[in-house]
């Protein structure tokens, strides 16, 4: 066989394996209801119930932090982060959890925050109407 097809059918290998990886760590987005029934890993997003305790004690566990979170559906479930308390958490818009519901708790893998826009006073203005 020639080199080139060698080389050719490594960097095949390699993109499949590399696909099957990729896909793996592709979760739908759902609900807490049907991360519930499902049992599989998924995507939540909703809002910081900021009225609720939020948990986290370095000196404790430092990879431990606990906070409410209401779905687009209005149910609202406790999440658990088996990891540090993200800078800037309070700030958040919306928030959307990756992991499984476990119990009545949803244990999240990892924790993505959608920060406040620097033009919301912007678009605040223009839904005012005074921009007219």
């Amino acid at each position: 066989m020639k080199k080139i097809y060698i080389v050719a059918v490594v960097m095949i290998a390699v993109a499949i394996a590399l696909l099957t990886n990729a896909s793996k760590d592709m979760s739908t987005y759902a609900n807490f209801e049907v991360a519930r029934e499902s049992g599989r890993a998924v995507k939540v997003n909703g809002l910081l119930s900021k009225d609720k305790e939020m948990y986290y004690n370095p000196s404790e566990n430092p990879n431990y932090f606990t906070f409410y979170v209401k779905d687009t559906k209005g149910e609202e479930r406790k999440v658990v982060l088996k990891a540090a308390k993200p800078q800037d958490f309070e700030k958040s818009e919306q928030i959307v959890v990756t992991g499984k519901m476990a119990g009545d708790e949803f244990i999240a893998s990892d924790v993505l925050l959608k920060c406040p826009s620097k033009y919301k006073d912007e678009e605040v203005y223009i839904k005012s109407g005074k921009g007219t």
